[in-house]
């Protein structure tokens, strides 16, 4: 198992987790960004920085990500790409999607690009919480323990 984070947009205290459980559980991770970050010195850990472009971030993790690694986004047709390959999705709010529960999220996506296109403003989503971090915290718990146990 492989985590692959969409680091560009994936808040600090969530990459911290990560950092801990990559050297607790000694699971290779892989931020992906178009801009080079700051990641701590560990075997487990590394950058991968990718030119600046639309979606060639969310490209490479697709390309590289296989069957049981994790995928850290919050970017719906990413995480609907990576779970085509059989790949687990986690958001960074600790939100599980599913092949079931990704094809709602795709059509509501989809909904809300047409609304703003036509002019309503949606607003945003919540500001990130110390709530939303300890869901990402016990879900990516869960999650790497029933990975590991199938």
């Amino acid at each position: 198992m492989q985590i692959w984070i969409d680091a560009d947009a994936c808040p600090n205290p969530i990459k911290e987790i990560i950092y801990r459980v990559a050297n607790r559980k000694q699971i290779f991770v892989t931020l992906v960004a178009n801009q080079w970050l700051k990641i701590p010195s560990s075997p487990y850990i590394k950058m991968q920085q990718v030119e600046k472009g639309y979606d060639i971030a969310d490209n490479m993790i697709v390309k590289q990500a296989k069957a049981n690694d994790l995928v850290i986004t919050s970017d719906i047709p990413l995480a609907a790409d990576a779970l085509s390959k059989q790949a687990n999705v986690l958001t960074p709010r600790g939100e599980r999607y599913t092949i079931d529960t990704i094809k709602e999220r795709l059509v509501m996506r989809d909904f809300m690009e047409t609304m703003r296109a036509s002019g309503i403003q949606s607003g945003g989503p919540a500001p990130f919480s110390a709530k939303d971090r300890e869901q990402f915290a016990n879900q990516l718990d869960k999650l790497i323990t029933q990975i590991n146990k199938g």
